[in-house]
């Protein structure tokens, strides 16, 4: 493997497809590859590949964002393209390297983990991340924490850097424009499968035909991809983890009641253990004056929440989480996730949408409940419903449990009248096992990202695509030496 020389890109006719040459492929084009990408190209002359089965950002439309509703796109263009499931996220930037964003603290210590973290923040800010940061009123801060303690409740402060939607996509055409000419983009472009030959990888497949050889191959496919990593790795004889099934509603009520919190932290961290059952539930993804939007994974409808910079709503909409650990035999936290999602488009057509006063009385909310409520929707492609149909009773207890606590902490939380809408899952649920520069045992392999299920957000996603980068970095200085 070591000795191999690479020269950049030559192609030649092969059964239909190309064969082609680069120093580093990286499968994937959100926020873990693109920094995988800006760390190589600064540090060292390696031939880099980006690719991503999405289109490029400035070709990526979702027809549910100007009012059409989902159509099933695929690939889906909120999830997939250039910037990832990142570029019409809510754009917050978790500048906090402990307790929230994913599980990389297990691979690097905490010291070196926020200098990363750090590190990260100043390249999002260098492309144009604005400058406003949420949650540095300490005074305030320990007051909602004692306040979300008497609720029984944990706060986990932290500090949010928020670009808003609009200005998360313009950061990231940013640094697509800068690697325009340093790094080959190729969109439109979707990897079959991994080639691997006595234990060190080789190269890519694409669906195309394309063989696509490589010294190294870095895995970004996000958490839309975390199911095909997952059969490369069982293909490949890799041991995958199984991390928690994150499953749960998203949670729509008027600005005002969380407004005392938001403004002081922009994202409230809260979690909670349920009475009944003991399961970790939390709060996430809060998106302030926001709108609840539709995601598409291969078909399957779920919920998730944005908000603009500049262009505000009413509402303040978040997700309500239920964390499980699965047990032997147990091996497809994707597909039980997926279940839940796909038995929720079956009743509904699409996603889910219930007045919590209904769900409490044991009755399908209607068009007419809902036009009644003093929270208007924003997802107006919501189907009224019963989302006890759809959701195990374990779930429904949990988040019964937590929206009360909240309700104590930000009164009118538990309003008849807040919206739930169904069902909200994370498919980043199985991790492959790493050494802590996040190679797997395949020498040169590296997998990052929320499809690797090491990160679940922005910044560490990004982390995550710096720590692969700069191992490369070292063994190519080493090489030369």
């Amino acid at each position: 493997c070591d000795a191999w020389g690479f020269e950049f890109c030559f192609a030649l006719s092969v059964s239909g497809g190309c064969l082609l040459k680069y120093d580093v492929v990286i499968v994937g084009a959100g926020p873990a590859g693109i920094f995988s990408a800006l760390e190589l190209v600064e540090n060292t002359s390696l031939n880099v590949l980006i690719l991503d089965k999405g289109a490029d950002i400035n070709k990526r439309k979702c027809p549910a964002s100007r009012g059409f509703g989902c159509l099933n796109c695929e690939p889906c263009n909120v999830l997939h393209g250039w910037g990832g499931a990142g570029a019409f996220s809510d754009g917050k930037l978790t500048l906090r390297a402990q307790g929230v964003g994913g599980w990389l603290d297990k691979y690097v210590n905490e010291e070196e983990l926020q200098g990363l973290v750090d590190y990260v923040d100043g390249v999002y800010t260098r492309f144009g991340a604005p400058n406003n940061v949420y949650g540095e009123d300490l005074d305030r801060i320990e007051e909602i924490g004692r306040k979300a303690s008497l609720a029984g409740l944990k706060l986990v402060p932290q500090k949010i850097r928020h670009m808003g939607t609009e200005k998360c996509a313009e950061t990231l055409r940013q640094m697509r424009s800068f690697l325009d000419g340093k790094a080959k983009v190729q969109t439109r472009s979707e990897v079959k499968g991994l080639i691997v030959g006595d234990g060190c990888i080789e190269g890519v497949e694409t669906v195309g035909g394309d063989k696509i050889l490589a010294k190294y191959v870095v895995v970004a496919p996000g958490r839309s991809g975390a199911e095909w990593l997952k059969s490369e790795a069982q293909a490949l004889g890799l041991k995958t983890l199984n991390n928690p099934v994150d499953v749960g509603v998203r949670v729509e009520v008027q600005a005002a009641v969380l407004e005392e919190l938001t403004e002081v932290l922009y994202e409230p961290k809260l979690f909670y253990y349920s009475r009944f059952f003991d399961d970790v539930v939390r709060t996430f993804c809060v998106a302030p004056y926001g709108e609840v939007i539709t995601e598409s994974y291969d078909g399957v409808l779920t919920v998730n929440g944005q908000s603009y910079m500049e262009r505000k709503t009413r509402n303040t909409n978040f997700a309500i989480l239920v964390s499980t650990s699965f047990t032997e035999p147990f091996k497809e936290p994707i597909a039980y996730g997926k279940y839940i999602a796909r038995l929720t488009n079956l009743l509904s057509g699409g996603v889910v949408v219930q007045r919590l006063g209904d769900l409490e009385a044991g009755r399908r909310s209607t068009e007419e409940r809902i036009g009644r409520s003093t929270v208007v929707p924003t997802l107006r492609s919501a189907t009224p419903g019963d989302l006890s149909f759809v959701l195990p009773y374990r779930y429904l207890v949990d988040v019964r449990e937590m929206l009360g606590a909240l309700d104590r902490l930000a009164p009118g939380l538990a309003s008849r009248d807040t919206l739930l809408y169904g069902v909200e899952v994370k498919f980043y649920s199985s991790r492959l096992a790493l050494n802590e520069c996040l190679e797997t045992p395949i020498k040169n392999l590296f997998t990052i990202g929320d499809g690797a299920g090491l990160t679940r957000g922005l910044v560490q996603a990004s982390v995550s695509g710096v720590i692969a980068a700069r191992q490369i970095v070292k063994r190519e200085k080493h090489h030369k030496t």
